[in-house]
């Protein structure tokens, strides 16, 4: 399967899903730092700005990373819910990627 995914290295959540995925063999990780240079963040832009599944996300001061781009198009938050993980692996902490320091990416 192939996953597009976007997120930073400074993200915990991104730095967490990118090691899932490099894990598994079946997956062929297509990862796109959106801190890394412009081109890639206004692509990841381009997502957040047209696509209504960003609206909550806005809503609540989150970047809405990590983001991902599944093979057949399927556009997703939540790449757990597309591939089967141990459970210590889908428990998350608080980070300080929204505005208030206390919510998720």
């Amino acid at each position: 399967m192939r996953i597009i995914m976007y997120g930073t290295e400074i993200c915990p959540d991104c730095v967490q899903a990118k090691g899932l995925l490099n894990d598994r063999k079946n997956i062929e990780l297509d990862y796109r730092n959106i801190t890394e240079n412009t081109k890639t963040l206004k692509e990841f832009l381009a997502y957040r700005d047209h696509e209504d599944m960003f609206q909550p996300v806005k809503a609540e001061g989150r970047i809405g990373i990590p983001f991902f781009i599944l093979g057949d198009g399927t556009k997703t938050f939540e790449i757990t819910d597309y591939i089967e993980v141990q459970q210590s692996m889908t428990e998350q902490s608080a980070n300080s990627c929204s505005i208030d320091g206390k919510g998720h990416c």
